[in-house]
């Protein structure tokens, strides 16, 4: 028999207790391992949903939505040309755990689980010697991370941070098959736009008990609590208070990835910043409607203007958990990293992600990293992408470099001239079979400067596909299309991409 007491036993051992009781006493028990003595660093991932860089006044946005941001910032290092994995949460959120592409990991389809090898090749399995908790109120995003389960010592039931609701009963009796038993309990006890449910008598004494819960927040809330659309509403507040308390408790070093749903659709911002934009003097560029809008959606002005004061109650809510880490100690061994899983777009008669388009809205994102000391800040104006945070952060804390990763480890900590001609790439192809060749997708491919299109398998594109070139140094609002201007740069650019996708494709053939 192994009687063996190694690290990660210590650490889940010491996650169920005080603090105050764990730490000095394993301590001694333990003689006070090195690796306690030389305080390794923790890691903190922060993600806003739907969290478009092109709207955040930090990058130029020319309302000012993030305050706070932009101030703490400016002890950070700031990536200005930084692009999420896919164009909505499931492979955006997957490609930023696992550290491969939308093709690698196979996480095509909304609300899908990644191939069978990456539910230990993701960050929780990467940092295995850090205690590692995680959260998230989007249902896709805890899909996830129920799939890593295995490789999470604590993963705060989604639940637990949304505003009581009898709802959860049913996810707590039903764990496995929750997405059934939602519906079915929706469809009984919850009254449609209609006003009728399947239930005539419950559902009605459901919707009187629901709206006593949340009586009290609703002053608070002008457009209606901030919700997933399956619950009954929470609070940013809420869960932040919950995770910075929990971050004071657990033992360290740890690792957290913490995905809050705002500032994605509903656009609920609080009393606070409701109506903030109104009649400004902000103005869109025009752009065309794009051959991707099936559906033109209307009051894209509108919808534009919530979206931003959304941000601003992101951007607030951010400025409280920074400051809470920065007054508790733990910034000062802490890696602390903002992102988000893709964008958001309000242009071309398209609103939202929903779209198999790929212009800079929906896929350019924020990273900014709070590096522990660091008082000055940097810019980083390299392309980069969201599968290159995981072995950065495990290059920064001295863990073994994840073998099986697609990204790099991004400057400045490792040197710009290491990736002069690098290729970064991204892949929308929710209508493939998981384990099939992909043969209806938008795909992205960015060198420096230029960023192609290629769209392929739809019924608005011909056999050949659709191709578009930029120059998003120079277009940033991708108006000119280079591509038959510059047909030697999109001929190249296509080339690798076709290339990229053959081999990407061959073990599925």
């Amino acid at each position: 028999m192994d009687n063996q007491f190694n690290r990660r036993d210590f650490l889940k051992l010491a996650g169920l207790l005080p603090i105050s009781l764990s730490t000095p006493r394993l301590s001694r028990l333990l003689d006070t391992p090195s690796w306690i003595q030389e305080k390794p660093k923790n890691v903190i991932v922060v993600v806003f949903d739907a969290f478009s860089a092109h709207n955040i006044s930090l990058y130029g946005y020319g309302r000012m939505t993030t305050p706070n941001i932009e101030r703490l910032s400016k002890r950070a290092i700031v990536y200005h040309n930084h692009f999420a994995g896919g164009n909505f949460t499931t492979p955006g959120t997957a490609s930023l755990l696992t550290g491969v592409l939308p093709w690698t990991h196979r996480a095509f389809v909304p609300n899908s689980e990644v191939a069978e090898p990456f539910a230990s090749r993701n960050i929780f399995g990467a940092f295995q010697n850090h205690y590692r908790i995680a959260y998230t109120h989007n249902g896709w995003a805890y899909t996830l991370l129920r799939q890593f389960h295995k490789e999470i010592d604590e993963l705060i039931a989604r639940e637990k941070l949304l505003v009581g609701s009898f709802d959860t009963a049913i996810q707590k009796l039903f764990k496995n098959d929750d997405d059934i038993a939602s519906v079915s309990w929706a469809r009984n006890m919850r009254v449609n736009e209609d006003g009728f449910a399947y239930s005539l008598f419950l559902s009605h004494l459901y919707e009187d008990l629901q709206e006593k819960k949340i009586e009290n927040f609703k002053a608070l809330f002008p457009r209606g609590l901030p919700t997933t659309g399956s619950d009954n509403g929470f609070l940013v507040e809420q869960a932040v208070d919950y995770i910075a308390d929990r971050l004071t408790s657990i033992s360290q070093p740890f690792v957290g990835y913490f995905h809050f749903l705002p500032p994605h659709y509903p656009y609920r911002t609080s009393q606070e910043f409701y109506n903030t934009f109104n009649g400004d003097s902000f103005k869109p560029v025009e752009k065309p409607i794009d051959i991707f809008a099936r559906r033109v959606s209307k009051n894209l002005l509108k919808k534009r203007k919530e979206y931003d004061e959304f941000i601003l109650y992101c951007d607030k809510e951010f400025g409280r958990l920074y400051s809470y880490l920065e007054s508790s100690g733990l910034l000062e061994n802490t890696w602390l990293v903002l992102t988000s899983d893709h964008g958001e777009m309000f242009e071309r008669g398209i609103s939202g992600h929903s779209t198999d388009a790929l212009y800079q809205p929906v896929v350019r994102i924020p990273l900014v990293i709070f590096e522990p000391s660091r008082e000055v800040g940097m810019d980083v104006h390299t392309v980069t992408s969201a599968v290159d945070v995981l072995p950065t952060l495990t290059h920064l804390t001295g863990e073994r470099m994840p073998d099986w990763t697609e990204g790099i480890i991004l400057p400045p900590f490792a040197s710009t001239d290491q990736i002069p001609d690098r290729n970064v790439y991204l892949l929308r192809a929710n209508n493939n079979d998981q384990y099939a060749p992909v043969t209806m997708a938008s795909t992205m491919l960015i060198r420096e400067n230029y960023k192609l299109h290629y769209y392929f398998g739809y019924p608005e594109v011909s056999a050949d596909g659709l191709v578009r070139l930029f120059d998003i140094e120079s277009d940033p609002e991708e108006m000119v299309d280079l591509s038959q201007s510059k047909t030697g740069v999109a001929s190249e650019l296509l080339n690798e991409l076709k290339a990229k996708l053959t081999e990407v494709n061959k073990p599925y053939r």
